[in-house]
């Protein structure tokens, strides 16, 4: 799993571009996919202290980095993607 300071650029739905920080990248034998959770940079806590966290599916290129995001199509992904966020947060509250 990775860890560190990265920034990614989304477009959105409207075509906008968005900076977001990157939270962490891991891959999953399961799904044969890597996947990306990230954040809005300067992204307002709601009022339980929470930041909107999104997750994408991407395949690296050659290089191993800059693949395309997709979406998260299963939601046998989102689970398993909410366990990882969920054992990524633990781990950085110890």
């Amino acid at each position: 799993m990775e860890h560190g300071e990265k920034q990614i650029t989304i477009i959105d739905e409207e075509g906008n571009e968005q900076l977001c920080e990157v939270l962490f990248t891991f891959e999953n034998e399961q799904f044969g996919k890597s996947y990306v959770l990230y954040y809005p940079v300067g992204a307002e806590e709601d009022e339980n202290e929470e930041i909107e966290i999104h997750a994408s599916s991407f395949v690296p290129n050659e290089e191993g980095e800059n693949g395309e995001l997709k979406p998260i199509e299963t939601e046998e992904e989102w689970d398993m993607i909410e366990e990882m966020l969920n054992t990524f947060l633990d781990d950085e509250e110890e």
